[in-house]
């Protein structure tokens, strides 16, 4: 499979130099195990440990033993949540040994699943996430021009580097079929399959809107409670994003129901059955997909944001809030090479007193439509962003 450069891998590189344990964390199937190895290739006293690997698995009978004996080595943990009961072990040999650049583990649940490392390894390592390609990542994506295969695809590496949509379609189901009914009860989980996968279907039919956590339960045959746990799972396993609300202090009555995002658009069309670029279009989730492709670029390649939306009671709306210190940056995601802005939203813009507004859209090239309102192509809005 071809090799494309992470954005990420220099920071891991760093980090590597400045803590005793880096932690790369993300979805399955992500590129975690292809990063740490290009990393891992350029430090020649290094050692790399899939813990799904029954022969690897062995060497790690006896952890004290083995990392004395290779104390003076890299150690990559690869699917470290598979042996969670490491890492009390771990913070007690990276405080005798008093070096950087000890262990790189990789997870493929969030650091709150995996509590062990939060609580044990504190002080003593860093976290980065790893998400599926980002625009900036693929070669041919640096123009303007967004191209139809990694929206109908997603950022899978296997999905969006198949050799063609069919096979792209078929690892996707797989992978689906795969994180259900064995990544969920590898990690101590034991939720029926075919439940969470209708859940999952239900999410995607609803995708970019308000959690309604009875109405899902009811239709699940579940409490709401229950629900909020599914959803919890498919959260810290980076398969979906809630998006909170936004908090600040209006005078307007604000929505307080989070949003739910399947995070990657390839997963989201296969549970939708859309195969090809000419059945998304014609779908209604083609907006909602839009709006996910927007977002989780956004936030893929940014970092310092606190990330929410906006929605009063009365209507008004804006898809991404991005707060910094005490700036606000409102975006907007529209399907439309000739997007419609509503009384709404100029309504929302105002309310909120935002530093600068982007409506995100398929257009060639960014222009002001108003003072401090942009419409522009993604690629543009992530250069910008990046600079802010």
């Amino acid at each position: 499979m071809k090799f494309i450069e992470r954005q990420v891998s220099r920071n891991i590189e760093n980090y590597l130099k400045h803590f005793p344990a880096v932690a790369i964390f993300g979805p399955r199937q992500c590129g975690k195990s292809t990063l740490a190895k290009s990393v891992i290739k350029n430090t020649p006293d290094s050692l790399y440990l899939d813990l799904e690997d029954p022969d690897d698995l062995v060497k790690l009978e006896e952890p004290s033993l083995f990392f004395k004996q290779y104390g003076d080595k890299l150690i990559c943990l690869d699917e470290i949540q598979r042996v969670p009961e490491l890492f009390p072990l771990l913070r007690s040999v990276i405080d005798r040994q008093e070096r950087n650049g000890q262990f790189l583990i990789l997870g493929s649940a969030s650091p709150d699943l995996i509590k062990q490392s939060s609580e044990t390894l504190a002080g003593r390592i860093i976290y980065q996430e790893l998400t599926p390609f980002i625009i900036p990542e693929i070669p041919f994506m640096q123009d303007d021009k967004l191209n139809d295969k990694y929206w109908i695809r997603g950022g899978y590496p296997r999905s969006y580097l198949a050799e063609n949509d069919m096979i792209s379609n078929k690892w996707r189901k797989s992978f689906i079929a795969t994180f259900l009914e064995r990544d969920i009860p590898n990690l101590g989980i034991y939720y029926p399959p075919a439940m969470m996968k209708k859940l999952w279907q239900m999410l995607a039919h609803i995708q970019g809107q308000l959690i309604n956590y009875v109405q899902l339960g009811n239709s699940l045959g579940v409490s709401h409670t229950m629900v909020r746990n599914y959803l919890e799972v498919l959260h810290q396993t980076y398969m979906i994003r809630i998006l909170r609300p936004y908090q600040g202090n209006l005078k307007k009555r604000l929505v307080k129901t989070p949003k739910v995002y399947i995070r990657d658009t390839g997963i989201l069309h296969s549970l939708l059955n859309i195969e090809n670029f000419d059945m998304l279009y014609g779908h209604p989730v083609a907006g909602a997909s839009w709006e996910t492709l927007v977002i989780e670029n956004i936030l893929g390649n940014t970092e310092g944001f606190l990330a929410s939306f906006f929605r009063t009671s009365g209507g008004n709306e804006i898809d991404l809030i991005l707060e910094k210190g005490n700036k606000k940056y409102a975006v907007e995601c529209k399907l439309s090479s000739s997007p419609k802005l509503t009384a709404g939203f100029y309504h929302a813009v105002d309310e909120l007193e935002t530093e600068h507004t982007w409506v995100v859209a398929p257009v060639d090239t960014p222009f002001m439509v108003k003072k401090n309102i942009t419409i522009t192509p993604l690629n543009e809005l992530i250069k910008v962003l990046k600079g802010l």
